[in-house]
């Protein structure tokens, strides 16, 4: 998914990635592509469902996060969840709207849609950063925050 590689090449360390969409639009394979942009192979990034939260090793390390099956920011933040967003590495949330209270202001938000004949809109809200100009001006779709 050269759109997640792109925004992969942008994040930082600090940054933190929310992504919201139906089951099944494709957060999970955006993920894959941001990893594989922070060097991280694809095949080590699946959805933690179950585990809640995996982090990768590696040149930028990433926490890949799925609060699917929390309850929300209560619950969310009960098990840790505030501490790893303020961690030092790259964070990535799956259904962040779940736990929106708790994300940074600056979140980058990343929104899946159906927009019919199997195809999936991606609507990519960066903060006003000079370091996100490149790939708004690359990005067809992308919303300004």
């Amino acid at each position: 998914m050269d759109i997640a590689r792109e925004l992969g090449v942008a994040l930082r360390p600090g940054d933190v990635v929310a992504l919201t969409g139906d089951l099944g639009a494709g957060k999970t394979l955006f993920c894959k592509g941001v990893g594989e942009a922070l060097g991280i192979p694809p095949d080590r990034i699946v959805s933690p469902t179950f585990t809640i939260v995996t982090e990768h090793p590696g040149p930028a390390p990433l926490t890949h996060i799925d609060v699917y099956r929390l309850s929300g920011a209560r619950e969310a933040d009960e098990i840790g969840i505030r501490e790893l967003l303020a961690g030092d590495g790259v964070c990535l949330v799956e259904w962040g709207e779940k736990i929106a209270d708790l994300l940074p202001t600056d979140c980058i938000q990343v929104r899946f849609t159906d927009s019919g004949d199997d195809r999936r809109e991606i609507a990519i809200g960066t903060p006003d950063q000079p370091r996100f100009d490149d790939f708004r001006a690359r990005s067809k779709v992308f919303q300004h925050h």
